[in-house]
């Protein structure tokens, strides 16, 4: 037996149709429902519990592939904190993004002082594999510890209205927090998240820098989940298709 499949074992429907439900559910602004509405609609019966579960497993399965797959992050570091608040607690959401909007790294913490700090650019360090040439934050002076600390020959720039690639890159968050009306745990915030931003990097395809062409074959080529075609569910085989219809 491969990895591949027994990766899927003891699954009834094919490693297909559970790669494509994952992907709809981190690439788009969609419930579990309205997963579970749109395949019904193409004549595949999934329950939503059975959507979100795979979520739950293969989601971040996905995304470790998703990050090996990866070619690497620019020079340039954007950090921002933003404050989430999970069963009436409030937490900060560290997010790292590059010159060219890609998602570094997600890490949601209880605090936002010198200690967090070290702790996210420990993990920024080891997810790019190496010190980046400039880091811009805003001026809370935890970024300061940190960069004092583990990277001091990086540029650290402050300045005003610098860090505003950052603190946009937190939209995408927002809306998905709505529409899951708020996380429920920081468990599940930080692995939703993780698996978010590495489906986020897949299509962050620069669509202003190249042209109809090329943007359609690199979207081609995302679509699901890194795989090399897109996903063709009329010649997916329906599991038990004989036995649904069986009086």
């Amino acid at each position: 037996m491969n990895k591949r499949s027994s990766l899927y074992k003891h699954h009834r429907f094919p490693p297909e149709i559970i790669q494509y439900v994952v992907w709809l559910y981190h690439r788009f602004n969609l419930s579990s429902r309205d997963i579970e509405d749109l395949m019904a609609e193409r004549g595949i019966q999934i329950s939503y519990e059975s959507i979100r579960l795979w979520c739950i497993k293969f989601g971040p399965k996905y995304a470790r592939r998703l990050r090996r797959r990866y070619n690497g992050y620019g020079d340039t570091f954007f950090v921002d904190e933003v404050f989430v608040k999970i069963q009436g607690r409030q937490h900060y959401l560290w997010r790292a993004i590059d010159q060219d909007g890609d998602v570094v790294d997600v890490f949601l913490q209880h605090r936002r002082d010198g200690r967090a700090a070290k702790r996210f650019f420990k993990r920024l360090l080891r997810a790019s594999g190496n010190e980046p040439r400039r880091i811009v934050t805003d001026k809370l002076r935890s970024y300061g510890v940190a960069h004092r600390e583990l990277i001091p020959d990086t540029i650290h720039d402050t300045a005003q209205y610098a860090n505003n690639r950052a603190e946009l890159s937190h939209q995408s968050t927002r809306v998905r927090e709505r529409g899951m009306r708020r996380f429920k745990s920081t468990r599940q915030a930080q692995r939703f998240l993780s698996t978010h931003a590495a489906v986020y990097n897949l299509f962050n395809l620069g669509r202003h820098l190249m042209s109809a062409q090329h943007y359609r074959v690199f979207r081609a080529r995302s679509l699901p989940l890194g795989y090399n075609a897109p996903l063709r569910l009329g010649n997916v085989r329906r599991p038990h298709e004989s036995s649904i219809h069986r009086k």
